[in-house]
């Protein structure tokens, strides 16, 4: 390109595809000025002038605002600064639409109804940060004042839903889901009178040393009896009850008798909560870990097996 031709507006226009309004509204912007003007007062442009609207072109493409583009003219600010600075915010614009996009597939999935959509759409706008908010909201809610056990309390806080960028209609619903439970006021109670109660065994030396074997044992071996068809009032059901009981009672430094049997059905029914399980499969779901297995039935099994 000759350094001293000097184009028309209709020839700039001509020659970089920009329409002679917008090259006007540039110019008189003052981010592509006219190099000079005919004796008419027709506006003239140089060479320099058309690598100036090229570049305006090609940052207003990638959604530079004209004030940025300006400073960057000016060189106020270099082009890196603001590449790296658009960058982010398109990975913002990405991730968005595609939560909007898993929304709208979960919408078309189980064809919600309206009210469904308005949470979808309104948990799927929250950052990160938010909706992290919701859970631990919850969680110190459900333990304020208590000294439950450390380890089951860091559990809690560390086991956060984590959306991932571009979640699976599956995860979206479990987000929701998650949402709408941990606000249900009757859940919320539930989970806090099973802190209380672990908080009350907690300062009475009552709390098993390791929970989570005694859990698993009562699974297990709950689980295979309801494979094999035993009911819990049954004649079959007693050997097995028997041995749970005493595995408890020893965990718990207590003796096997009807009071301490009375008592363990209560502390099983104050921790049997289908809700609290569906917790963690939600939770589950929504970050991609393995399924969370479904042991309540077991435990409702064990709770019925022990009533007098």
């Amino acid at each position: 390109m000759d350094g001293d031709t000097l184009y028309t507006i209709g020839e700039l226009a001509r020659r970089t595809g920009l329409s002679v309004r917008t090259i006007r509204f540039y110019s008189d912007a003052g981010v592509v000025p006219p190099t000079c003007r005919t004796a008419a007062g027709y506006r003239l442009y140089d060479a320099e002038a058309v690598a100036r609207l090229d570049l305006v072109r090609t940052l207003r493409d990638l959604g530079v605002d004209l004030g940025t583009v300006q400073r960057v003219l000016d060189r106020e600010i270099g082009v890196g600064e603001v590449a790296a600075a658009h960058s982010e915010a398109l990975d913002v614009q990405i991730r968005t639409l595609r939560l909007r996009r898993a929304v709208l597939r979960a919408v078309a999935k189980r064809g919600s109804s309206p009210e469904e959509i308005e949470l979808m759409h309104k948990l799927a706008r929250l950052s990160d940060e938010e909706r992290r908010r919701i859970i631990t909201d919850f969680i110190d809610e459900s333990f304020a004042g208590l000294d439950v056990n450390p380890d089951f309390a860091a559990k809690m806080r560390a086991a956060l839903p984590e959306l991932p960028d571009d979640p699976e209609p599956a995860q979206v619903d479990a987000w929701v889901e998650l949402a709408e439970l941990v606000g249900d006021p009757d859940f919320r109670a539930a989970v806090r009178r099973m802190a209380e109660f672990q908080a009350a065994d907690t300062e009475n030396a009552a709390y098993p040393e390791d929970p989570a074997r005694l859990g698993r044992l009562t699974g297990e071996k709950i689980a295979a009896a309801i494979a094999d068809g035993i009911e819990p009032r049954s004649d079959a059901a007693r050997p097995i009850v028997d041995e749970l009981v005493a595995a408890y009672a020893e965990a718990l430094g207590a003796t096997d008798d009807a009071e301490f049997r009375r008592e363990l059905r209560k502390r099983t029914e104050i921790g049997t909560d289908r809700r609290a399980e569906r917790y963690w499969q939600l939770i589950a779901i929504i970050n991609g870990w393995p399924s969370w297995p479904a042991m309540t039935p077991s435990f409702e099994w064990f709770i019925e097996a022990l009533r007098d």
